[in-house]
């Protein structure tokens, strides 16, 4: 008898929806029947992906969204539930990288990459939950879900992205942390690390010399694709992983074995 993940009656809001993994997170979680929420800055780009869940027959809606201001942050998520109701799973995915030495880091580069990376996705996931301690939920059966979208480069170090990965090293902590105090209220936050993912934002790199070199040192010589990640977030969105809560799980094909 054969069994699949059923979200229907759940809202979910995904931040960075407009693009890459975002915009997959949110296609994949209105298959499963949930109503999502497409949050980002760049609003034309969520309304062309509303346009085409809609026409799958699922439901979705759109707000404006710059994680990086803290008034951005209540607005979206008081205007997304006033939209589409009481939010029961975020998908906390909005990031930024840059490619630098760190002795050539800038304030303005620290600020950009922590900015989104780390206060961004706390503010986020704290106004979120908030409301859903508010609501109450038990915690022997948790309602609700918060799901982190840390990188394998917080687990492991690579040349050239040290930010990035200081960055997310600390959604992996801020994963754990929030994990440990908010379990007791319903709530379980776990983290996805992907490893490489060829995505709109960084297909041509596969292409050029040093992209080729980067593919040849993968375990399997090659790179992941949005879907592979599928899976492992229908998991930590559904009523069948409430005993997780705190996970910090790579999806990254072995690369950081």
């Amino acid at each position: 008898m054969g069994r699949s993940i059923n979200l229907e009656g759940k809202v979910a809001l995904i931040t960075g929806a407009s693009s890459g993994l975002g915009k997959r997170f949110a296609q994949v979680l209105s298959q499963a029947g949930a109503k999502v929420v497409l949050a980002s800055r760049r609003t034309e780009r969520l309304k062309e992906l509303r346009a085409e869940i809609e026409s799958s027959g699922g439901a979705a809606h759109v707000v404006a969204l710059d994680v990086t201001d803290y008034q951005s942050v209540k607005s979206a998520v008081a205007h997304a539930e006033t939209e589409a109701g009481t939010i029961d799973i975020l998908v906390n995915n909005s990031g930024v990288s840059t490619t630098q030495k760190l002795t050539d880091v800038t304030p303005a580069d620290f600020e950009f990459v922590f900015g989104t990376n780390v206060r961004g996705a706390f503010f986020v996931a704290q106004e979120v939950a908030k409301r859903m301690i508010m609501r109450g939920s038990s915690a022997a059966k948790p309602a609700y879900r918060i799901i982190n979208i840390a990188s394998v480069a917080g687990l492991r170090v690579f040349p050239q992205i040290g930010l990035y990965a200081m960055s997310k090293a600390s959604v992996v902590q801020m994963t754990k942390a929030m994990a440990l105090e908010w379990g007791r209220h319903g709530i379980n936050v776990n983290a996805i690390c992907p490893g490489y993912i060829d995505t709109e934002i960084n297909h041509h790199h596969w292409k050029t010399e040093p992209g080729q070199k980067l593919v040849s040192m993968l375990p399997r010589r090659r790179v992941g694709s949005p879907e592979d990640l599928d899976g492992l977030l229908l998991l930590l969105a559904a009523d069948e992983s409430q005993f997780m809560n705190g996970s910090v799980i790579s999806a990254d094909d072995g690369f950081s074995l």
